[in-house]
């Protein structure tokens, strides 16, 4: 039954992942997309391993394969051509794919002329520059779209702008310059990442789902799971935890484990707004998840200028924070509903899981192993999609023939198209803030706002992370949060990491921030319930996640940075008793329905035991115990009455 579901759900993973609109074509082109989509793997494989080109060279060849497959497989609009590809997108496939190579073949030139455009170099600038965006708004959506165009027209007309975002202006010459024929733009550090790192994480992820451990991950959390109190819920948040590790999108996430997760929470009692946020708050609990967090964890490092397995290890507990907090709301609710689990007959043995497909978990541990030793992550990542291929053969049902490897090229392939295209046309907006210098104006002006008081300033710049996010793909979002938010919390004090990893965070749960709350509108689709019910409802479970970032602020140690053993088991100790304090309070339930002043106690213990301050967590423990000894003496009587 869930082999299934999971057979199912594949297609709308990879629709949505990509974007979630591309067309369904017949044969022959699907043939031909599928061909395309191959040699694009290949090219990137063979790119990142022995053929060796200069970076500039290696995006340019990647952006020619993003714009031809985007304009082949995404329609302009909801009313063009879904079943066959019309002309003008043939003209525009040709177009891109001419632009992209011209830089692959003409990239020495450009250093050799030092910087000296000629009229042909106008014009595939022009060209390329404006199909990036017509890509993006197709695959990566209109917002990403917009936000680009407007940074465009920030950096020519500067001088048309208001107060503090005055400039004097660049000319056209300069600006396509910039974006276009240097290191800087479309083929800057966001773009050099997409067609490295994160590709080869992507082609990694395509090749671990084509051996089957997608359904490894489903039963293990079925059977680790599924009895316990509100079963399927917590068999959702464990998944996409697993999921998570590999998953480049939240709402990928939620395609790949809500198809199967939402309708298990519905028969079991839930009702379908709180079954859909479910799984909407767990499944983007997976663009926090290490190694990959979204793909952003490769940008990260890159604009800090730190290891990879620097930014994995720091993003280990605010992710295992968030997921107790998801989990410990989901199991107060299907207390206070009276939701058992599942039936034992339903569900598979700890032990036939991992005999049967415990082994395709094997590469995850040779990529941490890798990362922690100090390889490179993309060695690590070569390796570990090498492993898997090899690993799949120890039993008949998962082998991987040539069959399933060309099948994870092309899913791979495709799959890269949404997130490579956000992170090429972003790559304009990180070229206009070097240009302009925005960035240090925002900063300055959230500075001003707040006082130089550092939580007003984290405030503001939660709400600036959550707005500049809405509706982006998970790397763009912190592309842009990280290049206009996070210079303000350094500018007071904040260190790079904890800045990032904070504007990170909140641009990260915008997938749940309603009005464009994306996870929680996939999720209603698939529960059957109004979106923004679901949305709002998922909203209330994540509230604990906006606090953590506020917590690792204060107690960097969190992030596993400059350790020291007794200061950091003391944090994760009243960290995790402020996430039960805070759950306790907004659910108005523990053993039965909380009283007003009961609420009150966990509510007043959570604040005190979120103050790094040795006197705070001391009375904010006493409180919580208070509160719940109080409320264990009250509950039996209520429940005899």
């Amino acid at each position: 039954m869930f082999g299934k579901r999971r057979k199912k759900s594949k297609e709308l993973e990879i629709q949505l992942q990509t974007g979630g609109n591309r067309r369904e074509l017949g044969e022959p082109m699907s043939t031909f997309i599928k061909i395309v989509a191959v040699l694009f793997a290949l090219m990137g494989l063979a790119s990142n391993s022995f053929w060796l080109i200069m970076s500039m060279q290696q995006v340019g060849l990647f952006t020619a394969f993003l714009l031809f497959l985007i304009f082949l497989l995404y329609p302009a609009t909801p009313k063009s051509p879904k079943t066959y590809i019309p002309v003008y997108d043939w003209i525009l496939a040709v177009l891109g794919a001419c632009g992209g190579l011209y830089t692959f073949f003409f990239a020495n030139e450009f250093a050799m002329r030092a910087l000296q455009p000629l009229l042909r170099d106008y014009i595939a600038g022009v060209i390329t520059l404006l199909l990036v965006l017509e890509a993006a708004r197709r695959a990566a959506g209109k917002w990403i779209a917009i936000i680009c165009f407007f940074f465009v027209v920030y950096a020519l007309y500067g001088r048309y702008f208001p107060g503090v975002f005055k400039h004097r202006g660049f000319s056209f010459e300069r600006v396509l310059i910039r974006l276009y024929l240097v290191d800087e733009g479309i083929y800057g550090i966001t773009g050099r990442v997409a067609s490295t790192y994160i590709f080869l994480f992507i082609m990694f992820g395509a090749f671990l789902k084509a051996s089957g451990v997608a359904d490894f991950f489903n039963q293990f959390a079925l059977a680790l799971a599924g009895r316990g109190t509100g079963g399927p819920a917590k068999v959702a948040v464990v998944t996409s935890a697993i999921t998570g590790t590999i998953s480049g999108s939240g709402v990928a996430n939620v395609a790949t484990t809500g198809s199967f997760t939402i309708p298990l929470m519905k028969r079991v009692g839930y009702k379908a707004r709180f079954a859909g946020a479910v799984e909407a708050a767990a499944s983007s609990g997976g663009l926090l998840m290490p190694p990959i967090m979204g793909t952003a964890a490769f940008i990260m490092a890159e604009f800090l200028g730190v290891s990879y397995t620097k930014i994995v290890i720091a993003g280990f507990l605010p992710a295992v924070f968030y997921y107790i907090a998801v989990f410990t709301m989901v199991h107060l609710e299907a207390k206070r509903l009276g939701l058992g689990g599942m039936d034992k007959s339903e569900l598979p043995r700890i032990r036939d899981v991992l005999l049967t497909r415990g082994h395709l978990i094997i590469p995850l541990f040779i990529l941490l192993y890798m990362l922690l030793s100090g390889r490179s992550p993309i060695f690590a990542a070569f390796m570990a999609l090498i492993s898997t291929v090899v690993l799949s053969w120890i039993r008949k049902d998962t082998r991987m023939g040539i069959r399933k490897i060309i099948e994870a090229l092309h899913i791979g392939g495709i799959t890269i198209l949404g997130v490579g295209i956000a992170c090429v046309s972003v790559g304009m907006v990180v070229g206009v803030v070097a240009m302009t210098g925005i960035g240090q104006v925002i900063a300055y002006n959230i500075l001003k706002l707040s006082f130089n008081m550092l939580i007003l300033a984290l405030l503001f710049t939660m709400v600036a992370a959550i707005f500049l996010s809405m509706g982006l793909p998970a790397s763009a979002a912190y592309i842009i949060v990280a290049t206009v938010s996070a210079p303000a919390l350094m500018r007071m004090g904040v260190a790079p990491l904890v800045a990032h990893f904070f504007v990170f965070y909140f641009g990260s749960l915008s997938n749940l921030t309603p009005p464009v709350a994306l996870a929680s509108y996939t999720a209603a689709g698939i529960s059957g319930e109004e979106p923004a019910r679901v949305a709002w409802s998922g909203l209330r479970l994540t509230f604990t996640g906006f606090i953590i970032p506020f917590i690792f602020v204060y107690n960097p140690m969190l992030l596993l940075q400059n350790v020291e053993i007794i200061r950091l088991i003391i944090g994760i100790i009243t960290t995790v008793l402020a996430i039960a304090a805070f759950c306790y309070a907004e659910r108005g339930f523990v053993r039965v329905k909380l009283l007003a002043y009961e609420r009150l106690i966990f509510f007043i213990a959570f604040i005190l035991l979120i103050i790094p301050e040795m006197i705070t967590n001391g009375i904010g423990g006493v409180l919580l115990v208070l509160g719940y000894i109080i409320h264990f003496i009250r509950a039996p009587k209520l429940k005899t009455a």
